[in-house]
């Protein structure tokens, strides 16, 4: 299915970029004290950086969110990044005006540093070898990426659910690094009860019979698990007025 650009309100077609940083003996000190390197950052940009370098605006991602926040890869995507009604040209985070960056979380597994990526003490993917990641060694990696591309202080970090936590982590660790913040639908910690959910989740897919531990890369994916987690996690991110309109019966 090919996909209809519209030149006046679209990015057009992106590219994802990487940017690798923390270099053995550099690694970044994880907030458990373990230490992870080399670690590789997938990025997109949407318009461009000014000469004053004040105009750049950071888009955080939730839980299974990637780097493609708005535009297509090729002309033939049938659908765009995941925010594309809000960055673009005329857009809430209109490229005309504003420099737009996105990245992959690390850990996120969207091109970014993650447990299927090789863990280059042992020639194999991380699987549960893989350092507990943060809120904030996410955002301590972002920092990283931002010193790259030579900004000095962000207009604006902007995101929802667990992008929200990441953006109000940055106003907690570097807040002379960021003008404002847009948190949205988020919380600065996680609830009691959405812990449990959590759990549950993680439940499921440890309990697939295809779990095998975590390493099951070179083999069947626990994907039953992983549908059911999926299934549970929707219940949570979903308003009650959400869940009357998919769900609620009409007869």
């Amino acid at each position: 299915m090919k996909n209809e650009l519209t030149v006046d309100t679209s990015v057009g077609i992106v590219q994802t970029q990487y940017f690798t940083f923390a270099e053995p003996p550099d690694e970044m000190v994880m907030v458990s004290g373990k230490t992870l390197g080399p670690i590789t950052l997938a990025y997109e940009t949407y318009g461009k950086l000014n000469e004053k370098k004040n105009n750049a605006i950071l888009i955080l991602h939730a839980l299974s969110g990637s780097a493609h926040a708005a535009g297509y890869h090729t002309e033939h995507d049938a659908y765009p990044g995941w925010w594309d009604h809000y960055i673009g040209p005329g857009k809430a985070f209109d490229t005309n005006k504003y420099f737009v960056i996105c990245s992959n979380v690390i850990g996120g597994c969207s091109g970014s540093t993650g447990p299927s990526s090789i863990n280059p003490k042992t020639g194999k993917e991380y699987a549960l070898d893989f350092p507990i990641v943060t809120i904030q060694d996410m955002v301590h990696a972002q920092r990283h990426l931002i010193n790259y591309l030579g900004i000095e202080k962000l207009l604006a970090v902007a995101g929802g659910s667990m992008g929200g936590m990441q953006a109000l982590q940055w106003s907690i660790s570097y807040p002379d690094r960021v003008q404002s913040v847009i948190a949205i639908a988020t919380a600065a910690s996680l609830s009691a009860q959405g812990i449990a959910f959590h759990e549950v989740g993680r439940q499921a897919i440890m309990r697939d019979p295809n779990w095998n531990n975590g390493n099951y890369y070179h083999a069947t994916n626990p994907s039953n698990g992983l549908s059911l987690a999926r299934m549970i996690g929707h219940i949570t991110y979903l308003s009650e007025k959400l869940m009357h309109e998919k769900f609620g019966r009409r007869l």
